[in-house]
């Protein structure tokens, strides 16, 4: 029943498709008589009459669908045009429908996708099979295997002589050809199985006289199945039977599968499947059949690997080589000719299998051959990548609209082998940089091509060249300068970063993606526009990378047992690392200038960042900066830092952002100042090992001194308006000097000052203490009058910065009073240390009675001056001040020195501090409190 049923609808396809051309011709007829007798007549002036009333309804919807004129016979093309080809006014058509007619405005018909080549090969083998007479075509598939079988048993029990055996097959086969030939009018479809069947049958005899039995020459079995090929071929093109040519050129495939056996002569099986391709070549020139060139493609390759698999040894690889690059061109080729000769909806179309095919299959196979040998895989790569290039550059010579697929999936896989040739020839450093390169390359011909695709499709590969370089950054052993994969690798994965900024200054991604375009290309149109930026700085990191990896470039030892000697020492590679990017930054400063490419004068607007990490880097290492030949390249990087922030000023800065850059670098110099001369005094103090002394103690303190009293000065007239003084960088950056950089240094100079003034015990030697006269009582008193000299500066400028306020409020004494109360017990405490020897231990000084003798007698001291002083001015907060602390005191006479100390030191303490409590009495009284009225007559004076 299933038979029945099968064969049945076998039949109907098969009449459906033979009276396809003739209902095409009956439906267009139709289309147009109907078109006639609507059409409406004109008159002898032009005016037409009114037209008919038809009577009886049309039906809206033909009886037979018309076909697609590339289906339509070129006969019924030519009557269609001769049908509406009459005399009709000017712009217009009898034929052609009014506006608004259903057949202006009906949609097109979606054009079907084109199926794999899975689907395709099953819908193929089943229509082949159910397609015509089934019943012929089943029994010949089953008949061609039961001889081949029957040759097998046959000779296997020696029943007959092989040249017996094998001229029955071969007559049987020839018998079949000339039964199917002579039917091919009366029964087409029987006639093209019967000559299918004959074909195949031929091939297996000619082979297995000529392979297994020795019966036929090589020579003139070549010779044979050429010409059992040439049959084959005028037979499928006479009769344009693709059917024909799929059944004989499956057979012929399959002859090698069905007789096996082990062993055989190499150099006869692939030539008889290179006649196989050639012939299948041939046929491609004149029919695009594409699944013929699917058959012998597949049938080639895969007969090659399973032969490659069992039976390759050394001395096939010649043979096996010629047959590989013979049949990789025959396919290629093929691919090309059946785009050439099949037209699509977007350009011709392409073959995808035939076309990535031989690319995936043959290098796969040539890699097996030749992988073994020194770069033997990534020649193979190169070979591939010349052949579809080469192929691709000779179709674009052509100019052809309609191969512009084709050529840019050559073009593709041709750059895709060459990527693929690097990795396997070079090393991971040399693959980076040649795939920045092409990257580079894929993306400039993206942006010629106005084709998003090719541009991902670069910066992608530029991406996986930069990680894989930093993935394999490691020592830089190399016995030549720069010339060495560490650097030269960096350089040209910076040059390809570099060449796609350049490339990508104009997007022009929207101008590329059409409406209709999928979502990955619309998020890359979004994103294009900022890849400029990105890409020019990833270059640049790239090329200080490799001026790094040069400056600690090691040279390799004599002797492999010994460690490789560093060409630089520590100190000096972190400088040379340093003076690259600064050097670097200027130069493309320069190129940024003179080509308006502004993202290349980023690396200049942050450089006081490499000052800064050079100068980290080289105090972790111990290194100083006046160590030679370390000082020659900080003057040299300072100059160079200092020539970029001038032209940066002179070239102006266009927008906030760069602008608080700009300020911030200047700010961040002067920091980068204090921490230098420090530096360059730290190097006083290890020449002159004082590390345990005073004068090492006070080194930052006095380097942040120094720094803030120069700022006070220079920038000080230019805060007041000076003219003579705004010079740049003054003319825009005074505030930022002497306000916004000062502010930290001030902070920073009176926590030193306090911090010192405390914990320090005034070494001084070499040289004596005097009191007073100290390092640390110098510098703390250097530091409180820089910081007075600073503030009334701040106070006295034209314009007071906003944060200034506190500067002017009388809160701003307190601090002061502080570190001047701090300062004076300091400097007593030391004084007590060096001269009365009391160790510099808290608890020894606190204990000892001549130390809070002495302390109680300051204070006193101090609070009398206080006392005075707010007596004179009337200044009655101040004298509150003071009598506090002399209350302080009188209650550390009771609680402490009372018991704490011995007798003679109480004694003094107690008389020096009640004769200066009665000079207060009588020098400084409390002052009266000031009335309102009193305040405004003195505020209207």
């Amino acid at each position: 029943m299933c038979i029945g049923w099968a064969l049945r609808r076998a039949m109907r396809i098969e009449i459906v498709r033979e009276t396809a051309v003739l209902s095409a011709e009956v439906a267009l007829l139709r289309a147009h008589v109907n078109e006639l007798m609507d059409a409406p007549r004109y008159r002898g002036d032009g005016v037409a009459d009114a037209p008919e009333v038809r009577t009886t309804p049309r039906s809206s919807e033909p009886l037979v669908a018309e076909p697609p004129i590339a289906t339509v016979a070129p006969e019924v093309v030519s009557q269609r045009e001769a049908l509406t080809d009459f005399d009709t006014p000017a712009g217009s058509r009898w034929g052609s429908p009014p506006s608004g007619d259903r057949a202006a405005s009906a949609p097109s018909p979606a054009e079907p996708r084109e199926p794999g080549w899975l689907a395709s090969g099953v819908a193929a083998a089943r229509g082949w099979l159910f397609g015509g007479n089934t019943i012929v075509r089943l029994g010949l598939v089953i008949l061609f295997v039961g001889l081949s079988f029957l040759a097998s048993y046959a000779a296997a029990a020696g029943l007959f002589p092989i040249e017996f055996r094998l001229a029955v097959v071969g007559l049987f086969g020839i018998a079949l050809l000339g039964i199917g030939f002579r039917t091919r009018t009366k029964r087409p479809d029987f006639a093209l199985a019967l000559q299918g069947g004959g074909v195949a049958i031929i091939y297996l005899t000619l082979f297995g006289a000529a392979r297994f039995y020795d019966l036929v020459p090589l020579s003139a079995a070549f010779v044979l199945m050429i010409a059992v090929c040439a049959l084959g071929c005028a037979l499928a093109l006479l009769q344009r039977s693709q059917a024909l040519a799929v059944t004989a050129f499956a057979g012929g495939f399959a002859v090698p599968l069905l007789l096996g056996g082990e062993g055989g002569n190499t150099l006869g099986l692939f030539g008889y499947g290179t006649i196989l391709n050639l012939a299948i070549l041939f046929i491609a020139r004149a029919r695009t059949w594409r699944v013929l060139n699917l058959v012998g493609f597949f049938a080639t390759f895969g007969i090659a690997s399973l032969w490659g698999a069992t039976a390759y040894r050394p001395e096939h690889f010649l043979v096996a080589q010629i047959f590989l690059i013979v049949s990789v061109l025959i396919y290629v080729v093929t691919a090309v000719l059946y785009t050439r000769a099949t037209p699509g909806k977007f350009g011709n179309a392409v073959d995808t299998t035939l076309l990535f095919g031989p690319a995936l299959a043959g290098f796969g196979l040539e890699v097996a051959l030749i992988g073994d040998r020194p770069f033997g895989s990534a020649f193979a790569a190169l070979g591939f990548a010349a052949l579809y290039l080469g192929v691709s550059l000779v179709a674009r010579r052509r100019q052809q609209e309609g191969l512009r697929v084709m050529n840019e999936a050559m073009l593709a896989i041709g750059i895709g082998f060459v990527t693929m040739a690097i990795p396997l020839a070079l090393g991971a450093r040399w693959t980076s940089a040649a795939w920045a390169l092409e990257g580079a390359g894929a993306f400039w011909v993206g942006m010629r091509q106005a084709r998003w695709m090719p541009r991902l499709f670069g910066l992608a590969l530029q991406v996986v060249a930069t990680l894989l370089y930093l993935g394999t950054l490691d020592d830089n052993i190399a016995a030549l300068p720069f010339a060495n994969p560490a650097f030269v690798g960096a350089i040209l994965v910076a040059l390809g970063w570099f060449a796609t900024a350049w490339f990508a200054r104009k997007t022009i991604a929207r101008e590329t993606i059409a409406p209709g375009e999928t979502r990955l290309a619309r998020a890359y149109a979004r994103g294009e526009g900022v890849i400029a930026t990105p890409a020019f700085l990833t270059g640049f990191a790239a090329w200080w990378i490799g001026w790094m990896m040069e400056a600690t470039r090691l040279y390799p030892a004599v002797e492999r047992s010994l460690a490789p000697v560093p060409v630089f020492s520590t100190n000096v590679q972190i400088l040379l690392a340093m003076l690259a990017y600064l050097v670097s930054a200027a130069a493309f400063q320069t190129i940024a200038r003179r080509r308006d490419w502004p993202v290349a004068a980023w690396p200049a607007r942050v450089s006081v960042g490499a000052l800064w990490i050079g100068f980290v880097a080289q105090a972790d290492r111990g290194g100083t900066v006046l160590s030679s030949p370390g000082c020659f390249l900080w003057i040299a990087a300072l100059a160079v830092h200092g020539w970029m922030l001038f032209r940066s000023d002179r070239d102006g800065v266009e927008t906030p952002g760069t602008r608080a850059v700009a300020s911030a670098s200047h700010v961040a110099g002067v920091w980068l100042a204090v921490v230098l001369l420090a530096d360059m005094l730290w190097y006083g103090i290890d020449r002159a090992a004082l590390w345990s002394t005073a004068w090492n103690e006070v080194t930052f303190l006095a380097g942040a001194v120094a720094v803030l009293a120069g700022l006070t000065l220079w920038a000080g007239p230019a805060l007041r308006g000076d003219r003579a003084a705004t010079r740049w960088p003054l003319d825009r950056h005074a505030l930022h000097y002497a306000w916004t950089a000062a502010v930290p240094i001030a902070l920073g100079i009176f926590g030193g000052a306090v911090a010192i003034a405390l914990f320090s015990s005034g070494d001084t030697a070499p040289l004596p203490f005097v009191p007073l006269l100290n390092p640390v009582d110098v510098m703390v008193a250097l530091a409180a009058g820089v910081l007075l000299l600073w503030r009334r500066t701040v106070l006295a400028a034209d314009a007071v910065p906003a944060g200034a306020a506190l500067l002017a409020s009388k809160r701003i004494w307190l601090p002061i009073a502080v570190l001047g109360f701090v300062a004076a017990n300091g400097a007593w405490l030391r004084t007590a240390h060096h001269l009365a020897g009391v160790a510099w231990e808290a608890d020894t000084l606190l204990g000892n009675a001549l130390v809070e003798t002495g302390i109680a007698i300051l204070w006193t001291v101090i609070a009398l001056t206080l006392m005075v002083v707010a007596h004179r001015r009337a200044t009655r907060s101040l004298w509150l001040a003071g009598a506090s602390l002399l209350g302080a005191t009188v209650v550390k006479l009771l609680v402490v020195d009372l018991y704490a100390t011995g007798g003679g030191a109480r004694i003094i303490a107690f008389i020096a501090v009640g004769m200066l409590m009665l000079l207060v009495g009588y020098l400084a009284p409390l002052p009266p409190k000031v009335s309102s009225d009193d305040t405004k007559r003195g505020a209207v004076a």
